[in-house]
């Protein structure tokens, strides 16, 4: 950002919380790469099985369609819609780009997820200016440098900065002095109040409160009848209180992914290989991010929506797939008998810690270290290889009958491959090309095969809400063998 002096005295200066949130993220990034679908309606997603619209243009959604709708709705109320499959490593790329030039104008950056940011600019307005100039800076610097457009908002507080925000869209800024504050939130429908979903609106509109202004003048002894503990906060959004300040680091409590089947699965050996999967997707966003699990949780959703959960501890910290697998497949064997099939599986690290440097020596057992050391070897080749360079041997055959497959929004890169002691494509255990023993032994064995285009994105399972799901593996299969078959092999 360029310095700006004599800016004094600053306009607005109480409006210190900068809410940033780019447009249709998801769409624009693929627009950097498809300029000709400018101005037609996109969606991101995929337009097979149960999968759900990961994002959709402003030109989609002027004709109904809605990010989280499911995504047969969604081609009925747009037929001409081009249908994009998502690319989640882009758009973690230009999220990065994103967050830097955040950074570049506060160090007080509480980033709420790859496309939104709260700023804390109070300590930058003497170089920069008033937060309206650094909000059109901002949009200004991206637009210019990335190619997408943001929108701003700007107020005293974190609730109303976003209500600006998103009252701004698409590619606008929008700055709500302090003193008028309480008489702009007052317009709103109770709706615009956060923690105000549909059932709660339907329960506030029995009594008649339809408005925040009507929220505003309900005695707080009232909403608490009717909402319970939620009563006073929202009485308190309604007058414009908001006492949250920005938050410049959120260390993540559990790294997860899951995975909604296109039919309900009743093959445990479906179920287990696409644990394997999810065990994947989850240990390399381990790695990626420096930490390891000191326990594992597996959830699974029956046909009829009713879900479950069990988790266990491990007995040190881990951060390899081989780790995780085992310990999920041992929970999924401790349930027994399924009273129904599957709809949903989902896999989660828990009671993160930060990771070590992992220099323990490779050996050719299959203690977890050696496993956690050749997953990292495949990460590397992942890197340089692009999306699924490396997957699973045992996914391998699955993947042709499973695609296409399309995870949540927001999903994590895909996955390193089964971590053996080498690959099938020939990386040995010290990474080398060329592999040797070790890689002939892991094509043999149920190392990795190198190949493309096979793992799919998974879903970020610690995201925010909206939870998108994509369609999964395998179809219903009542009555097929129980005979155990581990993927790895």
């Amino acid at each position: 950002m360029v310095r700006d002096e004599g800016r004094t005295p600053i306009e607005h200066a109480e409006c210190r919380i900068l809410h940033i949130d780019m447009d249709a993220f998801f769409v624009s990034v693929e627009l950097l790469d498809h300029p000709h679908l400018h101005g037609v309606p996109v969606v991101v997603g995929s337009p097979s099985g149960r999968s759900v619209v990961l994002s959709a243009s402003y030109e989609a959604r002027a004709l109904g369609v809605r990010s989280a709708m499911p995504m047969s709705v969604a081609m009925r109320q747009c037929p001409t819609a081009v249908i994009l499959p998502p690319h989640h490593r882009r758009y973690s790329e230009i999220s990065g780009q994103v967050m830097r030039i955040f950074r570049s104008v506060t160090p007080h950056v509480e980033q709420l997820s790859v496309d939104e940011a709260f700023l804390d600019v109070a300590g930058s307005m003497r170089r920069l200016g008033g937060p309206r100039e650094i909000g059109e800076q901002v949009r200004e610097e991206i637009s210019s440098t990335l190619g997408i457009t943001a929108s701003v908002g700007a107020a005293t507080t974190k609730f109303v900065a976003k209500i600006a925000s998103t009252r701004a869209k698409p590619d606008g800024l929008l700055l709500i002095p302090g003193d008028r504050t309480v008489a702009y939130l007052h317009t709103l429908p109770v709706s615009a109040l956060w923690g105000v979903g549909a059932k709660t609106q339907e329960v506030l509109g029995r009594i008649g409160i339809r408005t925040v202004e009507d929220v505003a003048h309900t005695p707080v002894t009232t909403l608490r009848r009717l909402l319970g503990s939620s009563g006073e906060h929202v009485h308190n959004l309604a007058w414009g209180r908001d006492p949250r300040r920005v938050v410049v680091a959120r260390p993540e409590k559990s790294i997860g992914a899951e995975e909604t089947f296109s039919r309900d699965i009743d093959d445990s050996d479906v179920l287990r290989r696409e644990l394997l999967r999810l065990a994947h997707r989850t240990a390399t966003r381990l790695r990626a991010s420096g930490n390891r699990a000191g326990g594992v949780a597996l959830k699974l959703r029956y046909a009829d929506f009713s879900t479950l959960t069990r988790s266990k501890k491990f007995d040190e910290p881990v951060d390899s797939a081989n780790a995780l697998y085992t310990a999920a497949t041992a929970l999924l064997a401790a349930l027994g008998d399924r009273p129904m099939a599957v709809r949903l599986i989902g896999l989660r690290a828990e009671s993160l810690e930060s990771g070590g440097d992992g220099s323990t020596q490779l050996t050719i057992d299959r203690r977890d270290d050696n496993w956690r050391l050749a997953e990292r070897v495949l990460d590397d080749v992942n890197r340089r290889f692009g999306d699924a360079g490396v997957v699973p041997a045992g996914l391998l055959a699955s993947r042709r009958a499973d695609e296409p497959r399309r995870g949540r929004a927001g999903g994590p890169p895909p996955a390193a491959g089964d971590a053996g002691a080498g690959t099938a494509a020939g990386v040995g255990a010290g990474g080398g090309a060329g592999g040797g023993a070790g890689g002939r032994a892991a094509g043999r064995t149920g190392g990795s095969a190198l190949g493309r285009g096979g793992a799919v994105p998974e879903a970020e399972s610690g995201r925010r809400a909206g939870h998108d799901q994509g369609p999964g593996a395998g179809g219903s299969s009542r009555g097929a063998p129980r005979t155990h078959r581990d993927p790895r092999a």
